[in-house]
């Protein structure tokens, strides 16, 4: 371990370690969880070990930025950090999101638990239009959505970001990160119109108007749709701006 900490490595496979320590699988896995059992490894899935640290024995692990982008190469998976954790990175998020969030193609598969953290896949059908960044960590790099594609995930995905109301004040701090051209052409590679619409409605409660006016003509013709379709439309309010029926009412905390 000390000599992959002196290469700036925290992560290594269980068959590595097997070649590294000459030794029989079984030898190698027997080793690995005596040290596990000490706290100094954590496994995070099966043959995947993170080396822990001193400075954060206490968690249990790093934290999930020192090594996200090597779990994500061993699951063998594209990926982006995304929704919630992504706008905490670009310095928007109101509360400290209980799970790292990652956005993978297609199905989400289960979540994967170590230490304290836990990391939560959400499955995204047009993951290849998204626009990411690549952010530096202690241990190298990682993939980030883009200010513009992680306002568009948080209301394309609402659930995974606690509702519409945590979705307006997220972007209320996401705002001032968001480029008007960028989010016109994120919103055009994705092509979810309905998305964009529900996406301007929010921005012009949160102050974000002036944002917002780059995507309002894409959807000078687009149909009435609901901001909230889990709720009834009964009693909603109609925008004529984003052709929104507002059926339930929105809230950012301050």
């Amino acid at each position: 371990m000390e000599e992959l900490l002196g290469q700036g490595r925290y992560t290594f496979s269980r068959r590595e370690a097997v070649r590294r320590l000459r030794s029989t699988p079984r030898a190698a896995y027997m080793a690995l969880h005596r040290l596990a059992l000490a706290g100094r490894l954590a496994m995070p899935r099966s043959g995947f070990y993170v080396i822990v640290d001193a400075q954060h024995r206490s968690a249990g692990i790093l934290p999930p930025e020192w090594f996200v982008h090597d779990l994500m190469a061993d699951l063998g998976r594209p990926y982006y950090v995304g929704l919630l954790s992504a706008a905490q990175i670009h310095g928007a998020a109101h509360h400290r999101p209980q799970e790292f969030q990652v956005v993978i193609p297609g199905r989400a598969v289960r979540p994967v638990v170590a230490g304290n953290v836990r990391f939560r896949f959400h499955g995204k059908g047009l993951f290849e239009r998204a626009e990411t960044v690549e952010v530096k960590t202690p241990t190298g790099s990682m993939k980030v959505s883009g200010p513009e594609t992680t306002a568009w995930d948080l209301v394309r995905y609402p659930h995974a970001a606690g509702g519409l109301d945590n979705v307006a004040t997220v972007l209320k701090e996401l705002v001032a990160r968001l480029d008007s051209r960028r989010l016109r052409d994120t919103a055009r590679r994705h092509g979810e119109l309905v998305v964009v619409q529900r996406l301007g409605y929010l921005l012009d409660r949160v102050g974000g108007r002036g944002r917002a006016a780059a995507l309002a003509g894409l959807v000078a013709k687009a149909p009435l749709r609901l901001l909230d379709p889990s709720r009834p439309a009964q009693g909603g309010r109609e925008d004529g701006r984003w052709h929104i029926l507002a059926n339930v009412r929105v809230e950012a905390e301050s």
